[in-house]
């Protein structure tokens, strides 16, 4: 175990270059796997905890994955030869659930565990089993896995509840293979489901529409490995531009798609952030102080669920009130937290009301899940005094060397590991 110590007050500034997105990369390592010719080598692959904990579960399935030198991620999907997904790989993370797509794509079996992930609330993976049930697999639950099985996967006309990103990947994943036509309705209009479609259709596969509501894939009968280089992380991006709001700094961002950011930019703009766009970089320079701002969570190209935490952190410290409706998951568990460190922050419901105050301080804290990490950290940027964050192994699930970019732009940041449970009760 191990805790980050963050010595807040002081702005951010200086330049940082974003990672590979998180999200994109669990999604096409796993698609990488269905070519049967070839290797894919990826480019700009995240080296975040989750992305191992997927190259781990596709090695165990058979795939040949590895790094070489220059930090690219060769993938061999030719071995794939295991229907079973290991329990203990999968109940980390949500999108391990991707490789039942691979499995049935490739095999026409698989049994793989019900996934764990985040505490955001509960999100089961019904709408992917309906899926692949409509797609002509026989499935069932038991004991806690999911097991299905078909002689091919046939296309079929589905209909996705809520525009689950997840969904819409997992049946883009198995579609691609299936005999005949798949049309995706109410799909996720994500960039990284847009990244996904690419890189398919880069492999072979046949899929239009993506980055819109209805998502069409013929069905082929063999994909081949490509070279593929995946987008900017957008999260990590808006992470960065809310540590730099909140701190008062003055930071460039490189290697970020603008457009993947335009309501986080707008929201940041209203805050009186001074956001500048120059190609793939951006510019974000801060007021004093932050105006108070109202978001809503919505589906892309909505204020994205993933970035609700860290702008709460940020409105903590605002001028005025600000109130932020969550409407896709979860996600104020990490709210009692904010308030030990003397945040005015009132939940009803899915919603967050929160008053700005002068100032917060240091304070042991919690880390719930991987975005709320990131919320804190942000909070004890700009606080008064030490803060210590317990629970960083989750932040690495998602950030790429976090702290070290982080004290790159002059934070006071370090890890300091706990050599046992009795360390952890006693500091």
């Amino acid at each position: 175990m191990s805790r980050l110590i963050i010595e807040g007050g002081k702005p951010l500034r200086g330049s940082v270059d974003i990672s590979g997105a998180k999200n994109s990369a669990l999604a096409i390592v796993v698609a990488a796997a269905l070519a049967t010719e070839g290797e894919s080598v990826l480019d700009n692959i995240p080296q975040g905890s989750d992305v191992a904990t997927i190259c781990q579960i596709l090695e165990d399935l058979g795939v040949e994955i590895w790094y070489d030198e220059d930090r690219r991620l060769h993938v061999r999907g030719q071995t794939l030869r295991k229907h079973q997904a290991s329990y203990e790989l999968v109940r980390k993370m949500r999108a391990s659930f991707y490789s039942a797509g691979l499995l049935l794509a490739r095999l026409g079996k698989a049994e793989v565990p019900l996934p764990g992930g985040c505490a955001i609330g509960s999100r089961p993976v019904d709408f992917h089993i309906k899926g692949f049930s409509q797609l002509g697999a026989d499935v069932v639950i038991e004991h806690g896995y999911m097991k299905a099985e078909t002689t091919r996967l046939k296309g079929a006309h589905i209909y996705i509840n809520r525009a689950s990103v997840g969904t819409t990947i997992n049946l883009m994943i198995a579609a691609s293979l299936a005999e005949g036509t798949t049309v995706l309705e109410n799909a996720a209009k994500e960039p990284e489901v847009v990244d996904l479609a690419i890189f398919l259709n880069g492999m072979g596969a046949k899929v239009r529409g993506a980055g819109t509501d209805s998502i069409r894939i013929d069905g082929v009968d063999q994909l081949r490995g490509i070279e593929y280089s995946i987008i900017p992380d957008r999260i990590e991006a808006g992470t960065f531009m809310l540590a730099a709001a909140i701190t008062g700094g003055d930071v460039v961002l490189r290697n970020v798609v603008a457009e993947h950011l335009r309501v986080p930019i707008v929201k940041m703009e209203e805050a009186g952030v001074t956001v500048t766009r120059s190609g793939t970089e951006l510019r974000v320079v801060a007021p004093e102080r932050l105006r108070s701002v109202d978001v809503e969570t919505l589906p892309y190209p909505g204020f994205p669920t993933d970035l609700q935490q860290p702008f709460v952190a940020a409105m903590c410290l605002a001028d005025g009130t600000s109130v932020v409706r969550e409407t896709i998951f979860d996600r104020f568990r990490y709210v009692d937290e904010l308030r030990r460190m003397g945040a005015d922050i009132k939940t009803e419901q899915n919603t967050a009301i929160v008053r700005g105050v002068p100032q917060l301080t240091g304070a042991p804290v919690e880390i719930t899940d991987l975005r709320a990490g990131a919320a804190l950290a942000i909070a004890a940027l700009a606080a008064q005094g030490r803060t210590e964050l317990y629970g960083v192994e989750i932040i690495d699930r998602g950030y790429e060397l976090f702290e070290a970019k982080l004290r790159s732009l002059g934070a006071n940041i370090y890890r300091e590991q706990l050599t046992s449970p009795k360390e952890l009760v006693t500091r």
